[in-house]
């Protein structure tokens, strides 16, 4: 997803106010929850778009939805509302995400197995790669890929690492053939 300057500055705002009240471990899993939701429903970004809702409504409604949510998170949302920014909402939470796993030194991966990896199996590629990208560890998503054959291909960000069985072959086959 392409992300706007506007939804980089909400996204560093709130991280900034995370970090200097010791509040980004909460703040973060509480975006992560919302991220999650508004992928789920677009609902959410549908309500907060109606023209016949006043703003203390919308307001409220975001207090009713969110009981639980961090202050700091609700008061960015509250900021985004009065501003008429809640489109730039799912793009904020990504960049958040990216802000806060990148303070942590975490990197997103995704391995592409023939089958689903054991915990010993994540830890390993974890620890093996994370220093190549300049990382301490993965946070590791699974996608089963059977035309892999065995072995697995690692995607972190833009940069593959491809030690598949069918990759293997098809350097074998360029090789053979010229």
């Amino acid at each position: 997803m392409s992300r706007s300057i506007v939804s980089e500055r909400y996204a560093a705002g709130l991280f900034k106010a995370a970090q200097d009240n010791g509040a980004l471990p909460e703040v973060h899993a509480d975006v992560l929850e919302l991220l999650k939701a508004i992928q789920n429903d677009r609902g959410f970004l549908e309500l907060m778009s109606l023209p016949q809702l006043s703003l203390q409504k919308k307001h409220a409604l975001i207090a009713a939805i969110l009981p639980g949510a961090n202050q700091l998170l609700l008061n960015a949302l509250y900021v985004m509302l009065d501003a008429d920014r809640m489109e730039e909402l799912p793009s904020v939470l990504e960049e958040f995400h990216e802000l806060a796993n990148d303070a942590a030194g975490i990197a997103e991966a995704t391995v592409y197995a023939t089958r689903e990896l054991t915990e010993q199996e994540r830890t390993r590629i974890s620890s093996a790669f994370a220093h190549r990208v300049g990382k301490q560890t993965l946070h590791i998503t699974t996608i089963i890929d059977p035309t892999l054959i065995g072995g697995i291909r690692l995607q972190i960000g833009n940069r593959i690492f491809d030690s598949s069985l069918s990759n293997k072959l098809a350097s074998l086959r360029r090789t053979l053939i010229g």
